[in-house]
């Protein structure tokens, strides 16, 4: 072995190192798993969508529940009860 000062430059080496082991057989080619893309949907975009396919208003409906509320004789105790029925299942 030979030790140089710390200003000696040593000339031109080889890309690889010298003391990497070398094969004579070319190197396995290993293919690698197929990308699959992938899609996640909010829930936000969801809610859209089920507004985007949601019945066009009946105009002819609204207009008679309107009459209703306005005359006073929307609200009758069946539809109450009706409705807070509905809101206790929501809930619970």
């Amino acid at each position: 072995m030979h030790v140089y000062g710390p200003a000696h430059v040593h000339g031109p080496q080889a890309v690889g190192a010298p003391h990497a082991a070398r094969s004579s057989q070319p190197a396995a080619t290993t293919e690698s798993p197929a990308i699959q893309d992938e899609v996640n949907i909010s829930d936000a975009a969801r809610m859209v969508e089920q507004v985007h396919q949601a019945p066009a208003i009946r105009q002819d409906r609204v207009d008679s529940i309107r009459a209703q509320i306005a005359a006073g004789t929307y609200e009758t105790p069946d539809k109450v009860n009706v409705a807070v029925d509905r809101l206790l299942d929501e809930i619970g």
